[in-house]
């Protein structure tokens, strides 16, 4: 193996665009109200929240007084006049709010790590969230009220782990549906609000940098790639080349295709700087760095126009020692071992630029968001499969690129004309994934005696697929979503207000996958014993006659289409002093299509189509029996969609996981209905206990499920069960202690931080005899049993049955100065089910126990900054995947997670 390269670690200053939160200011004197997008408290107040002058005032007395931006369609939040200045009371369904001081105190550098404090939330991997212990497809993800789309195929919503916590302004999570929001609502809603306009001029300057015990300055593996990696863009080496790219436009079958042609094609591919892995001995550590500023003037007599503008750039490393295992029989214990090193270099680029003008309470913003995620992946892996040649070694190398990338672009106007108030808003994002030049290599040691096996003692590569591989693929999604949506409210009086709306989303996707193999008749030992770049070398493909196949399928591309009409219309009355309802009804008409392309002219194009309309309803009363004392109940029924991705025949690896995913084009809609009741008293500003029960019933649940083959091919895809039911519990207290008590003049302005919660779920598939499901495999005749898939009362995928968040903090509340230690707990999940009935694969989250302590400097000059310190996962939690009977596990993966200590410093000046 060659040297690993030296990346240089420079700070990227972004020049892409991105956007701060629509937000329209409410009436002061009013108390709870349907109508325009909701607000907390005056635009300019808010509109620092997360990007103060001084790092954390602002913030922090914005959340004190309750000017939380928060900037969601058709509702309107009041936090001042005669109710309550706190956010989650005030609003008229089942919320959690983070304040940009809440997501400060957590310390997460993304939104994801914030989220997994909230009460019910949890995250998986990969920065997707979990909501009261469903999976990341019940979970809907909005930006500033407008949907965004994901730039993962692998998944429902947009991975929340690429959005950094310096564009976001405020996160809002409702639990209780209202017909204001999209009906593909299921454990509930993440709005992300992103920052408006500030009330001076700042500049904020940002660096960091982190260090993990299990992969800074440990061994790590790479490979070149190209001059630009470390920007996170490639320069154009891992194009596809324009000879395959032609045979590929030709709609020819590979199989037909000249066997000179695809030499020549096969001899164009990049090699060295894809194929040689690279071994280092010393990872460097991660860096980071932001630049945000912002300024506004004022424009006549009531007029103000802004402009915010943030850049930021980090570049992470991650080395794991997994071992994965797979078993046709986990009580006979694994078939398959492996271990694997990998190590993933994740670049992240984002950049956001918002211009807002106010004229009086009309409103008109323009947001644009942009961010990147680039994974660059190398892996080495050891290990047996009994599968194949009993008693032989195989070494898999693995090379890989993955970038994801993600523009936003939102226009919202917000006018009032008196006790009327109209909101317009329309948006365009565009989300793509790339991953060129996936590579595989698998060389095979037999073991087996010199005499019977010349090469036994040794690795080598036959490229015929029994003794050797070798594979490169090509992967590109493209994805466009327009969305436009009107909001009309009219207020009757102050305690009636009438709301009616109209949304309209266009999405449409293209995917391709092409795989294509080496391929070798009778390769000399000596080639065979080749290094990968000169085993596919220009002179071994044209000296020892090497071509190409494709495994790419019959359709290799697919276009997908989703167009949903859907109006509604809801009121809010306080009928009575202190009993408020509010009530609605949505009507959504979807028309959802997967389209195989007929690459290769076949004259078949299978079409999978979902056309369904829905009627809606959703009911919340809230009963304010005294003064910080308040019950709701609220009922609902919503529905979850099947995306792209688990509707399209398409291999995907998740790089989480190690797992290929294949969608299934029979899947149908899922179709719930939600009831929750919840006791809250909020003993004084910031401060609550509150207590629930929820309960769900979901027809047509959509479940992953695993199939495993004779030689340990493992493959995961999804199902309709036929009907599942989830009930539970959440209780959340947040509570600060005053020290001013203390003889010490050190405690006199310190308080304590008492912030806990904790969910209880419990679910269950139902399934009976007669019933039936699709797999992806089916093809004629009756239908499978549900049975063969499902078993009667076994948990939801995803689903954790505690899940626990506790925050202890000393702040001082004249100056920043926190420090917190932070527990989270998550019980075991299943995270598929187990191949041919066996026992689900399920997932360990456990315990993780954080620190983080922020302190306010003052530099020379009078310049103010802040200094932040972390440390993560001080107990050192292991990931753990798994399937256990009896006494004896199979570990899809487990690795260690290491303890990763991070510090950072942000000047404003």
């Amino acid at each position: 193996m060659s040297k690993p390269l030296s990346l240089a670690r420079l700070l990227l200053i972004s020049t892409a665009l991105s956007a701060p939160a629509v937000m329209a200011q409410t009436d002061s004197a009013a108390g709870v109200g349907g109508g325009s997008t909701t607000s907390t408290g005056t635009a300019g107040s808010a509109g620092d929240a997360g990007m103060s002058t001084t790092p954390s005032a602002a913030d922090e007395a914005a959340a004190q007084t309750g000017n939380v931006d928060v900037s969601i369609p058709g509702a309107d939040i009041v936090v001042t006049g005669r109710r309550t200045t706190n956010v989650s009371q005030a609003a008229p369904q089942v919320v959690n709010v983070l304040s940009a001081a809440d997501i400060k105190r957590t310390g997460e550098g993304d939104i994801a790590g914030s989220l997994q404090r909230v009460t019910g939330l949890s995250v998986a991997s990969g920065g997707y969230v979990y909501v009261r212990g469903l999976g990341d497809r019940y979970s809907l993800a909005l930006l500033n009220g407008s949907p965004l789309p994901s730039p993962e195929p692998l998944k429902r919503v947009v991975p929340l782990d690429i959005f950094p916590t310096s564009v976001i302004a405020s996160t809002l999570v409702q639990k209780s549906y209202s017909a204001n929001f999209p009906g593909e609502f299921g454990g509930g809603v993440i709005n992300l609000t992103t920052k408006a306009i500030p009330t001076e001029s700042y500049l904020e300057i940002g660096v960091g940098s982190s260090a993990n015990t299990e992969t800074s300055g440990q061994m790590g593996y790479t490979y070149y790639g190209a001059k630009s990696d470390w920007t996170g863009f490639d320069d154009g080496t891992r194009d596809l080349p324009s000879g395959l790219k032609n045979l590929i436009n030709s709609g020819t079958p590979f199989s037909n295709i000249p066997r000179a042609d695809l030499k020549a094609a096969a001899m164009q591919l990049q090699n060295s700087n894809t194929s040689v892995l690279q071994r280092t001995n010393s990872l460097p550590f991660n860096f980071s760095g932001s630049v945000n500023a912002g300024t506004a003037m004022d424009i006549g007599s009531d007029g103000r126009l802004g402009v915010i503008a943030t850049a930021s750039y980090s570049n992470k490393w991650r080395t794991r020692s997994t071992l994965q295992q797979a078993s046709l029989d986990v009580a006979a214990g694994a078939g398959k071992n492996y271990t694997q090193v990998s190590t993933d270099n994740q670049v992240t680029v984002n950049g956001l630029l918002g211009l807002g003008l106010e004229l009086g309470d009309q409103k008109i913003r323009w947001t644009n968001l942009y961010i990147r995620d680039t994974l660059k992946r190398g892996a080495l892996a050891v290990g047996q499969n009994d599968g194949q040649i009993q008693g032989a070694d195989y070494m898999t190398q693995s090379t890989a690129w993955y970038e994801r990338q993600l523009i936003d672009t939102q226009l919202v106007g917000e006018f009032k004309l008196g006790d009327l108030s109209l909101d317009l808003r329309g948006g365009y994002a565009n989300s793509q994934r790339e991953a060129p030049y996936e590579r595989d290599f698998e060389y095979v040691r037999t073991n087996r005696p010199l005499d019977t096996d010349p090469v036994g003692d040794r690795f080598v590569n036959a490229l015929n697929r029994q003794r050797g591989d070798a594979s490169v693929t090509f992967s590109d999604l493209n994805e466009d979503l327009w969305s436009a949506g009107a909001d009309l409210s009219y207020k009757f009086s102050p305690d009636v207000t009438l709301t009616a709306g109209y949304a309209f989303t266009d999405t449409k996707r293209t995917s391709s996958r092409y795989e294509f193999h080496y391929d070798a008749v009778n390769l000399p030992i000596p080639v065979q014993q080749l290094r990968p770049d000169y085993l596919i070398s220009d002179s071994t493909i044209q000296y020892f006659d090497l071509t190409l196949l494709e495994f790419s399928g019959n359709y290799p591309a697919y276009d997908a289409a989703l167009r949903v009409h859907a109006g509604y219309a809801q009121f809010q009355a306080e009928f009575i002093e202190g009993v408020t309802l509010n009530a609605g009804v949505r009507y959504e008409k979807g028309r959802q299509s997967v389209t195989g392309v007929d690459v290769y002219n076949t004259g078949v194009t299978p079409t999978n189509r979902i056309n369904k309309e829905y009627w809606l309803p959703a009911v919340t009363l809230t009963v304010e029996a005294a003064k910080g004392l308040q019950f709701r109940a609220s009922g609902s029924k919503t529905i979850a969609r099947p995306q792209f991705r688990e509707l399209i025949a398409q291999p995907f690896l998740d790089t989480e996981s190690n797992r290929f995913y294949r969608g299934n084009p029979f899947l149908q809609d899922s179709e719930l209905w939600n009831a929750d009741i919840r006791a809250e008293w909020y003993m004084g500003r910031e401060e609550r206990i509150t207590a629930a029960a929820f309960y769900k019933k979901i027809d047509n649940p959509i479940e992953t499920y695993t199939t495993i083959t004779d030689t340990y091919n493992v493959t995961t895809s999804f199902a309709n069960a036929p009907e599942a039911t989830l009930y539970g519990a959440e209780f959340e207290l947040q509570k600060y202690v005053p020290l001013d008590g203390w003889n010490s003049t050190f405690f006199q302005s310190r308080r304590i931080a008492l912030i806990g919660n904790y969910t209880y779920t419990q679910s269950k598939l139902k399934v009976k005899d007669g019933d039936t499901t699709t797999p992806y495999s089916y093809t004629t005749g009756p239908l499978p049993a549900a049975s063969d898939y499902f078993l009667n009362g076994v948990p939801l995928t995803g689903q954790s049955d505690h899940l626990v968040n506790l925050q202890l903090g000393l702040e001082d509340t004249d100056r920043l100065s926190q420090q917190t230690l932070l527990l989270t707990y998550a019980s075991p999940r299943v995270t598929s089910r187990g191949p041919n009935l066996q026992p689900d694969i399920k997932e360990k989250p456990g315990f993780t126990l954080d620190f983080v302590a922020r302190q306010a400097v003052k530099l020379p000059g009078g310049v103010n900054s802040e200094f932040k310190l972390e440390a993560r996962n001080i107990t050192g939690r292991k990931f753990q995947e798994y399937q256990q009977a009896g006494d004896s596990k199979v570990f899809y993966n487990r690795y260690k997670i290491g303890t990763t200590i991070a510090a950072s410093m942000t000047v404003a000046f």
